[in-house]
């Protein structure tokens, strides 16, 4: 299956707003007085976004025309 360019752009908004959020709910204090603790890994799942994300950039700049080949030297 290969991603078209609107499909990758569109993964892309969103995987970057799912880092962005991530991160932000990871950055947060915890709250002792509460009973329950976190059991969302957030950090986690803000580096597995955000690593999602740079593969959604290098795809985008490749289906836009970027080489990133370089010629054999012989």
């Amino acid at each position: 299956m290969e991603l078209s360019l609107p499909l990758t752009l569109t993964l892309l908004t969103l995987f970057a707003a799912l880092t962005v959020a991530s991160g932000w709910l990871g950055a947060q204090p915890p709250d002792l007085r509460k009973e329950n603790p976190r059991l969302i890994p957030w950090r986690f799942i803000m580096l597995l976004t955000a690593t999602v994300t740079i593969f959604l950039i290098i795809h985008a700049l490749t289906v836009l025309g970027l080489k990133t080949e370089t010629q054999a030297r012989y």
